[in-house]
């Protein structure tokens, strides 16, 4: 025991603070380990040979020489494997909903350019891809429709027989009487929207590498993967092994945005080859691979009305949505996930009492969709922020003040929407009001009208919305999905040294969370921010994970943290207070220090762990506690957060070019636990979110073929792309939530496409155009112009000529670009 100065100042609580991030040494310096690092001896390698085909049968393969190719192991195909592996089904208690079956290889026949057909197995990748050159596969072409449109019909070809159809899932969502409100209402504004197809492009391609055990008879697989836990699972059951003899392991992971989150064909094919090879087995995409087999995202078309009265005050909304979903239910989250929350999301934060969304979710020749950041949302958004632009223009009212009208008020929270999901509380009203403070609206607005004057097409765009974060047990990720997604575990032990180790089940893939976790751990427990190793990423950590995704690991994780880490620190007190021979009421932990509040005297944690656990006798066995404990958090409803996103572009009037001049986001994540990892998280996701207002888009020619190949045609945002970004901090109180938390890691993808496709069709109003259909590229600019001109022309052939004047100069430049095509 020591004494201390009580006078002197304790530590101040380090949530809140700009920790830098604790797990960035490692990974600055090249040491971080990823799955592509890892060289177990005898490790083999595998290449696969791919469809080239959108809807085939499969009618042999020859591998040729393949086989003579040195260092050639084997050769496998589907029926290679069968009685090996069960297939992954995806199932969902949705009414009505087909969950196709996921197996490692295409069996009979291939559903998508880039589905696996063929693996070769060698010493090296480099053997295994010139052995992939001498195997050729025959097909027999099976008529398809590439676009959803075509695909929903009733008469479409079938890309599952046994299913009977390509719409896989339908859902609606319905209050109140939509329709004879929007028949009557004074004023109604509609659109067709669409948000094209996207891929996540994370730094690290996917990497698999899976070992087996032949002594243990047990597995062991490293991946890139952002859900552990769910793989290990579902693995368990493909393999007819129990869990026990099935570890998942995922270590560094560079990013993930969702496309990490699902189980993979190749996943399932290494393991089932280690286990029949008795050798470890690795494979690694490249980037033409993950381009075109990676799931993807959005692709929805949504047709939308919206209802307003004279004041502005909004009376209905309905939609049809067709999602395209690829050619498979992807697991664990099935054909739902996207598509549901579309219409589940629509009305957004805004008071909305009659409601009508319909989704009808379509089976196409593609990679399938899954998990992206921000799931659904970000098209929801679009739409719905279209309709709120388009409703206050018609009306002749500041789109600012229409949302202040239709936002919900502090004083209705909770707030139960028309598709039933619940929002708890937020800074709904309060985002926007940062937002636009931040900027000086007024004189933002005034600067616009300026530059216009000027000639110039400037334009300003707002986005408002919600999301739903932490979501707890109440209801899945994914709409009827039987897995439960809500809770999360964290075990936090003290060793006698002192030390403090904390196991989670959450995988991080670049959020920062050893550091965040560990501030959350260092307020409430009291131990030193050194002295605690975070632990995450392995299925065996905790006796039930699943993964990271969905906003929910600061919420979940976060939570767990609290409820383990006070415990742990109960037990502490209660070991000091009779060690000190004091009250356990007059106790507290500081930066590892135990002192009593009526006396000078103080213990080390260390100190007490090692009378816990080394010296017999120093606490009575009937007292003694080891300092261990496990708590799982379900914040059961979830945690709603909300943002308001304000966007001014300039479009270029020859090149259609659009360059973003400002930009602030005003967000309420709740309580923040490290202000730098949250700013790098909106920044991140509004880089995401310009990119898929501007320029990110996978292609799929008519004969289904993918057009983007590589980053030379499936343009991201670079540096020069991103303006700086304004952040407007907002941490509304959230009562009935464990630590305060809400989650943040997808607002910027939610809000940025909307907030710039607003400001874009601000900026071409007075050409009399309308910005429906996302990433606005420049091509896309010109055919709506050149719609617009051809339009004008049939109703007066005299307009051909063009006019004079800063309106005309986009028109004659879409002529010029027309004569240029022809």
């Amino acid at each position: 025991m020591n004494r201390i100065d009580l006078s002197v100042e304790i530590r101040p609580k380090l949530v809140g603070k700009r920790i830098k991030r604790t797990e960035d040494p490692r990974l600055l310096a090249g040491v971080g380990r990823y799955v592509d690092d890892m060289a177990p001896q005898g490790t083999l390698h595998v290449a696969l040979r791919r469809s080239d085909q959108p809807h085939a049968r499969i009618i042999g393969v020859d591998v040729g020489d393949a086989l003579s190719i040195p260092g050639v192991m084997a050769i496998y195909e589907a029926e290679d494997l069968e009685g090996e592996v069960n297939p992954a089904v995806p199932t969902s208690r949705m009414q009505g909903y087909y969950a196709t079956p996921i197996w490692p290889l295409a069996r009979g026949k291939v559903r998508y350019v880039g589905e696996p057909v063929v693996a070769v197995v060698a010493e090296s990748r480099y053997a295994a891809e010139d052995a992939l050159e001498h195997v050729s596969i025959e097909y027999q072409p099976l008529p398809f429709a590439i676009r959803q449109v075509d695909a929903v019909q009733d008469d479409a070809p079938l890309l599952h027989e046994e299913a009977g159809t390509n719409v896989i899932i339908r859902r609606e969502f319905k209050r109140g009487d939509v329709d004879s409100v929007i028949a009557n209402a004074p004023v109604t504004v509609k659109g067709r929207f669409r948000m094209t197809r996207k891929t996540a492009v994370a730094m690290e391609n996917r990497s698999y590498l899976a070992e087996w055990d032949a002594r243990k008879q047990s597995l062991t697989l490293h991946t890139s993967s952002g859900s552990p836990g769910i793989i290990r699972d579902v693995l368990s059951d493909c393999l007819d092994l129990p869990g026990s003899r099935v570890r998942v392991v995922a270590p560094e992971v560079g990013g993930s945005f969702g496309a990490k989150g699902s189980l993979y064909c190749e996943e399932m094919l290494v393991c089932v080859l280690a286990r029949k090879l008795g050798r470890p087995v690795k494979y690694v995409s490249d980037r033409l691979e993950d381009l075109s087999a990676t799931s993807q995202a959005w692709d929805e078309l949504i047709e939308a009305e919206l209802a307003v009265d004279a004041d502005g005050k909004m009376l209905g909304l309905r939609a049809d949505v067709i999602g395209d979903v690829g050619a498979y239910s992807i697991y664990p989250w099935t054909a739902a996930l996207e598509t549901v929350q579309v219409v589940s999301f629509l009305p957004g934060p805004y008071r909305m009492e009659h409601y009508r969304g319909r989704i009808r979710g379509v089976l196409t020749p593609k990679p399938p969709t899954g998990p992206y950041r921000g799931v659904g949302r970000p098209s929801s958004t679009f739409a719905m922020e279209r309709l709120v632009e388009m409703a206050a223009r018609k009306l002749g009212m500041d789109p600012v003040e229409f949302r202040r009208r239709n936002l919900v008020n502090d004083d209705e929270f909770p707030y139960r929407t028309a598709s039933g999901i619940i929002w708890d509380k937020s800074a709904f009203q309060e985002c926007l009001r940062g937002a636009c403070e931040h900027v000086d609206y007024p004189a933002l607005v005034r600067e616009r009208d300026t530059a216009r004057a000027a000639g110039r097409w400037v334009g300003i765009g707002l986005a408002s919305y919600a999301e739903l974060t932490g979501i707890g047990s109440r209801i899945s990720v994914a709409p009827g999905m039987p897995i439960n997604t809500g809770t999360e575990t964290s075990r936090i032990e003290v060793d006698s040294t002192g030390s403090v180790t904390a196991a989670f089940g959450v995988a991080s893939h670049g959020q920062g969370l050893e550091t965040t976790l560990a501030q959350v751990i260092v307020d409430e427990l009291g131990c030193k921010l050194e002295d605690i190793q975070v632990q995450h990423g392995d299925s065996s950590l905790v006796p039930t994970s699943t993964g990271t995704y969905a906003s929910r690991s600061a919420v979940l994780g976060g939570g767990a943290a609290t409820l383990a880490a006070r415990s742990v620190k109960a037990k502490i007190l209660r070991g000091a207070a009779y060690l000190m021979e004091q009250d356990v009421a007059d106790l507290d932990m500081h930066e590892g220090v135990v002192s009593s509040r009526n006396s000078n005297l103080t213990m080390t944690l260390k100190e007490v762990a090692t009378a816990v656990y080394k010296q017999m006798g120093r606490i009575p066995l009937e007292q003694r506690e080891d300092l261990v404990a496990s708590e799982t958090y379900d914040p059961y409803l979830g945690t709603a957060c909300s943002s308001t996103h304000l966007a001014m572009v300039e479009v270029d009037p020859e090149t259609y070019g659009t360059r973003i001049l400002r930009y602030v986001v005003a967000e309420d994540c709740g309580r923040i636990i490290n202000p730098m990892i949250v700013d790098g998280q909106i920044h991140g996701a509004v880089a995401q979110g310009i990119g898929a207002a501007l320029l990110e888009e996978v292609v799929h020619d008519d004969q289904g073929q993918v057009v983007a190949a590589s980053l030379a045609d499936y343009l991201v945002p670079l540096a020069s792309n991103i303006p700086e970004i304004g952040v407007v901090h907002i941490e509304a109180d959230l009562p009935n939530n464990v630590g305060g938390f809400r989650g943040m890691g997808e607002g910027g993808t939610i809000g940025a496409p909307a907030a710039v496709a607003n400001a874009v069709d601000d900026a071409l109003t007075h050409l009399g155009v309308c910005v429906d259909t996302l990433p606005v590229t420049p091509e896309r600019i010109f055919r709506l112009l050149e719609d617009r001109r051809q339009a004008a022309v049939d109703v007066n052939p005299s307009v051909g000529g063009m006019a004079h004047g800063p309106d005309q100069i986009g028109l004659r430049r879409g002529q010029q670009l027309r004569d240029q095509s022809s």
